[in-house]
């Protein structure tokens, strides 16, 4: 109702909901304890002032996106114009840019710590992380979810580059042996420390 009607007041949203106002009051103090709520005061010709609730800019998340085939139509007309290096050439540069970005979260010792920080790094980007110890200085490092999916899909480049990205950030070996974009139920990675 907000997204598409605008500003309302819990007299209005209450009208159209067909619930109490106590209910609706529940509901946006809810919204607005998530940040998600704007709220103006305006003056009525009688009586007192009311709220007009809107969304915030960080309610536009909740609502679906199509980016995913926006990206991957752009990409396919770089490969129809430019050819296949010049996405190879991306995806490298936003490897390099991705690595610069977390470099100065990998700054711990052990091999274990960069492991358990890559984790967190990733779980922060939608990856759903699991990962564990297998042997001395080995372990597998699961991703359960690829917010990308689709366009790994098209694109391998994706997956090259987060294998790259992974070695230089844990300074480690690292092998994918399982991968979502190519059929696999999860992205599976073996990581050995170096000698």
């Amino acid at each position: 109702m907000l997204k598409t009607q605008g500003p309302l007041s819990v007299h209005d949203m209450s009208k159209q909901l067909g619930i109490t106002e106590m209910a609706v009051r529940r509901h946006i103090n809810t919204l607005d304890r998530d940040g998600l709520l704007e709220t103006k005061l305006v003056r009525q010709a009688m009586g007192r002032p009311t709220s007009l609730y809107s969304l915030a800019a960080q309610a536009d998340d909740l609502f679906p996106k199509n980016y995913m085939q926006l990206t991957l139509d752009l990409l396919s007309e770089l490969v129809q114009d430019d050819g296949e290096d010049l996405v190879d050439r991306l995806f490298a540069r936003r490897q390099g840019t991705m690595e610069q970005r977390y470099q100065s979260r990998m700054d711990f010792s052990k091999l274990e710590e960069r492991i358990e920080e890559l984790a967190r790094i990733q779980n922060e980007n939608g990856y759903m992380v699991e990962w564990s110890q297998t042997g001395q200085d080995e372990y597998t490092f699961s991703e359960h979810n690829c917010p990308i999916t689709q366009v790994a899909y098209r694109f391998q480049q994706a997956c090259q580059c987060e294998l790259k990205l992974f070695q230089n950030l844990l300074d480690a070996d690292v092998e994918r042996t399982e991968c979502l974009a190519k059929g696999g139920s999860k992205c599976i990675y073996r990581i050995r420390g170096r000698k």
